[in-house]
């Protein structure tokens, strides 16, 4: 049962990047919730967070395979991420965009946990 941190929590990050990659290959299931926390924020700025796959953990695909509206405020934020449309992806990463706009620094700032967990087979099947 995969339940991993793409981003451990209590993560500052002030820039554009990316995570490890983390492999699925152990995963009984190509169902997976995916819950970005953010803790703390500056004002006046936003996080965007996409998912991408990839066969072999070296080349990634070029569209992401879900993506997380923005944010602009402390919360979590779950979101279902199936890969049964994607039988080839064998490793996941995430990838953050920020944006940071108005006065004063114009560095963004963000404290965020991105946690990627399977979803049991059993809690997908229809009754």
């Amino acid at each position: 049962m995969i339940d991993s941190y793409l981003v451990p929590e209590g993560t500052v990050i002030t820039a554009n990047g990316d995570s490890a990659a983390l492999d699925l290959s152990a995963a009984a299931s190509r169902a997976f919730l995916l819950t970005l926390s953010v803790k703390s924020v500056i004002e006046q700025q936003s996080i965007e967070v996409s998912l991408f796959t990839s066969a072999d953990g070296a080349a990634w695909d070029t569209k992401p395979i879900a993506t997380l509206p923005q944010k602009f405020y402390a919360g979590e934020y779950p979101m279902i991420v199936p890969l049964d449309g994607s039988p080839n992806a064998k490793f996941v990463r995430a990838h953050w965009d920020l944006n940071r706009w108005g006065r004063g620094a114009n560095a963004p700032r963000f404290e965020i946990g991105l946690r990627f967990r399977e979803i049991p087979p059993e809690m997908l099947s229809k009754p």
